[in-house]
């Protein structure tokens, strides 16, 4: 019945956000604070945030990433839905290095990121925003560093299904818009405005495959 499934990364595959992790460990949570709290737009914080990491290494930020436990079940759950046959897809406003390491981990086919610039292996703190344009969210109404629904519609097109064939799962405000467009949207470990725009809630990863094995 579903080919597709698109999986949000922090909160959602992972037990616990990239980004606070990061600042734990390099000492700049007051400042990460302070941006996450502004009015500024999402996309604009994530370019703020970015600059948080001017100078860290690329070894430096993984070794932290990859102590970032999975939620549990993560992994057997994607291997199940490869195995049934759907192409899996991480995708995530945080950077593409982790979620291309998270990627192969899991062994998913996709993995869509925010690029954080590097010279050699050093953080520039610029960000190439996955957004080519400025695309303002028809849910939430506000501008994000990635449009997932538009890389739902965009693999839909790309395998030649409708919608109606993709599973999405997330927990933030920046996956609504792709839970609410997906043929099944699941919202895991989600707060109530995000729950009211998927089909499914859950604690559980394994509740996806409820919807797979029937």
């Amino acid at each position: 019945m579903y080919r597709i499934a698109l999986f949000d990364m922090d909160g959602t595959l992972l037990n616990g956000r990239t980004i606070f992790h990061f600042a734990e460990k390099k000492g700049f949570e007051d400042q990460l604070q302070r941006i996450i709290g502004s009015h500024d737009q999402p996309y604009q914080k994530s370019l703020k945030i970015a600059r948080l990491l001017n100078g860290s290494t690329r070894g430096e930020l993984l070794d932290i990433f990859q102590n970032i436990p999975l939620h549990p079940y993560a992994q057997d759950v994607i291997h199940r839905l490869k195995e049934k046959g759907l192409t899996v897809a991480i995708v995530t406003d945080s950077y593409d290095f982790v979620a291309q390491d998270l990627q192969k981990r899991l062994n998913a086919d996709y993995a869509f990121a925010n690029t954080l610039v590097m010279n050699e292996d050093i953080v520039t703190g610029e960000l190439i925003l996955h957004n080519t344009e400025h695309i303002v969210d028809d849910i939430t109404h506000k501008i994000y560093s990635i449009c997932k629904s538009c890389i739902a519609e965009s693999l839909a097109q790309k395998y030649t299904i409708s919608l109606d064939k993709v599973i999405a799962i997330g927990d933030g405000l920046v996956d609504c818009s792709m839970l609410q467009k997906a043929g099944m949207g699941i919202a895991i470990h989600a707060s109530e405005e995000v729950k009211k725009y998927a089909d499914v809630s859950t604690n559980d990863l394994r509740t996806i495959l409820s919807y797979i094995e029937r």
